[in-house]
């Protein structure tokens, strides 16, 4: 089994794909032309979105972190050299939600700052993340 995607509902399909190509790497892999309406796959390395046009208006503004309810994805995440670099790149256009903050006291140079997307999802970019080998035997985790 392996991670496949995760799929985006899109006030406007066009400034989404805009953002993640933009600010995260992502390149458009297919169109799938359902007549009225057009799914988006993005592809990054193996990582893949899948941007829907949204049914209905925006749901409830997320802030911080993302979502604390059941069944509600809390964020998207992806890793960088330098959280500091990213926000200097993105400059004013940044929509930062919490942070940047440093979690030294876990890990070393692990550094985090959340910004929200153009439909208000979640998207947390680290640096210095690195798991935990403590708890694994012969490079397997248990427990």
């Amino acid at each position: 089994m392996r991670f496949s995607h995760v799929g985006l509902n899109c006030r406007d399909q066009k400034t989404t794909e805009e953002f993640y190509t933009r600010w995260f790497g992502f390149t458009r892999a297919r169109v799938v032309d359902l007549g009225d309406s057009e799914i988006v796959f993005l592809r990054r390395g193996d990582a893949y979105l899948e941007l829907f046009p949204a049914a209905s208006g925006p749901a409830a503004v997320a802030a911080g972190d993302g979502p604390g309810e059941p069944g509600a994805m809390r964020h998207l995440a992806f890793q960088t050299d330098s959280v500091d670099a990213f926000l200097a790149e993105l400059g004013d256009e940044a929509d930062i939600t919490l942070g940047p903050l440093d979690f030294d006291d876990f890990i070393c140079g692990w550094r985090t700052v959340w910004v929200r997307d153009p439909d208000g999802v979640i998207v947390e970019v680290s640096q210095g993340f690195e798991d935990d080998d403590t708890d694994t035997k012969d490079g397997v985790r248990h427990g």
